[in-house]
């Protein structure tokens, strides 16, 4: 049966080790007085650290060979002072506004696993292997304020710095056909700023 096409970002649904998962979030800088950051970034994206002190999107991990593939948690939110309104402002997603005090909360975990949706069929034999992500031509919905990035299933590799290892197919009764595109898989992070992890199988 086809898979249904709506890409979420990452989504937590575990832990490793089946350990209790207090759901809980760290607090890390978008903006600063001195650093505006002007790029949306949307709930089930990953974030990287900043020489700046704030935290910054990462489109693409590119093989994580650089400082800046380093994966610090996966963004849920954030809270900041509209700057036209001057309204204390919650939201799903940060729009790049010239706010100067933009917060955002943070699944930082190295040990939840995550949820994805691939951008082709995910075969079991790929199970194991590493991959990079992709940004769909929509990058996110500011609507509902969800990521529309994907797992590249074409980078699948060994490469120990490649930043998703592939757990399992999703139990998702829409989503787990792996003979089909738009698989669900579940994923833990690899160049993860609390805990690097270890090469892949495929």
């Amino acid at each position: 049966m086809a898979n249904n096409d709506a890409a979420f970002g990452l989504r937590p649904v575990r832990m490793i080790g089946g350990s209790y998962d207090s759901n809980g979030q760290s607090e890390y800088r978008i903006t600063t007085a001195t650093a505006a950051y002007t790029t949306k970034i949307y709930q089930g994206d990953i974030v990287t650290q900043a020489t700046t002190g704030v935290v910054t999107r990462i489109a693409r991990a590119d093989s994580g060979s650089a400082t800046s593939d380093i994966i610090v948690g996966v963004f849920n939110g954030c809270f900041y002072t509209d700057p036209t309104t001057s309204t204390p402002t919650w939201s799903n997603y940060w729009p790049g506004n010239a706010a100067t005090d933009a917060v955002g909360f943070f699944i930082d975990d190295p040990m939840v696993v995550f949820e994805i949706q691939a951008d082709a069929a995910f075969p079991v034999t790929d199970l194991w292997g590493n991959f990079d992500i992709v940004d769909q031509s929509t990058v996110g919905d500011t609507t509902s304020g969800r990521s529309n990035v994907e797992l590249d299933v074409t980078t699948g590799a060994t490469t120990a710095t490649l930043p998703m290892k592939a757990l399992n197919i999703s139990g998702d009764p829409e989503n787990s056909d792996p003979s089909s595109a738009n698989t669900n898989v579940y994923v833990v992070i690899q160049n993860h700023l609390f805990g690097q992890k270890q090469v892949g199988l495929a």
